[in-house]
This record gives C-alpha cells, structure tokens and sequence, in this order.
C-alpha cells in the first residue's frame, strides 16, 4: 500500500509541472506531498505491525491498534474536509483557467499550454467553446473562430470557426 502510494503522489507531482500555468497557488501540490507523507508513515507503522506480530507483543499489538485508529480518524477528516471545499476549489481553478485564456495569442508559454491542455482533454474552453468569444485572441483576430487546438482529432480540415460547432 505503501509504494502504491508512492506511486500515486509522484504521478500527481509530475502531472502538475504540465498544468502548472493553471494552477498558479503552490498550495496545490500539498494534497501529494501528503499522500508521500502518508506512504512512509505507512511503511513504518507495517514494520511495528509486522515486527509486533513476529514477537507476539501485546504492547506492540496495542500501539498499532490506536496509530490504525489516528490514521482512520485522519482519512474521515480529509474526506469531510475534502467535500466541504470541493466547490472552492473549482471556482478558483476555472479563475485562474480563465486568466491563462486570456493571455493566449498562440505564441506565448501560456498558449502552448493552452494548447496542450485542449488537446490533451479533447476540450475547448474552459467550460465550452463559447468561452474564447470574450478573449483578447478572439477579438483581435475578428476572424470569428477559436484556435485549432479546439478541433476535434478525427477532423482533418477544421478550420476551428464557430459556425461549425460539430468541428469543434
């Protein structure tokens, strides 16, 4: 459990650096900095549980009875926690998502994020496409259509014009 662990939090730290753009609170990377804390936390108390059971300790036995019983209590409290700033949390990453939209003029950094990330997601916009109608981009280019990272993959000549929104 533990390496799974592990393995999770390395995966979502590496995932970020492709999504930092979007995530401009440093905070965010606490959720996985906690699930590697909690992996070694896990592999220590599975060595006393371990070591406990070889020696038959009533005492060892004990102390990993009440650290499972703190750890289930932590899991209960993250959970709630979890719940309660779920919408929180979406408000202020579509926020900041809208910012990096904003500043897109496909040749920028934030462009290529943006561009990866539509392409990535298969999405355009940060809800739909009608969101890049009240970007910088799109006004200054008055050519009435969203950028072609917006495309669907199976559509070869899309041009990313709104009048085609089963392109998009």
């Amino acid at each position: 459990a533990a390496a799974g662990l592990s393995y999770v939090g390395v995966y979502v730290i590496n995932t970020y650096k492709s999504y930092d753009n979007f995530l401009q609170d440093k905070y965010a990377l606490l959720p996985a900095v906690i699930i590697i804390c909690v992996a070694v936390v896990m592999f220590i108390i599975g060595l006393v549980g371990c070591c406990a059971t070889f020696r038959e300790s009533r005492v060892g036995l004990r102390l990993f009875l009440a650290i499972i019983l703190v750890i289930f209590i932590a899991e209960v409290s993250a959970f709630v926690l979890g719940f309660v700033y779920r919408e929180k949390v979406k408000t202020d990453v579509q926020g900041t998502m809208r910012s990096v939209f904003d500043k897109y003029d496909g040749k920028n950094s934030e462009s290529t994020v943006v561009d990866y990330l539509q392409e990535q997601l298969r999405c355009c916009g940060v809800k739909n496409y009608s969101d890049w109608t009240t970007t910088k981009w799109f006004n200054a280019t008055g050519n009435n259509s969203v950028p072609l990272s917006c495309c669907r993959q199976e559509m070869k000549n899309c041009t990313g014009r709104l009048d085609e929104p089963q392109e998009l």
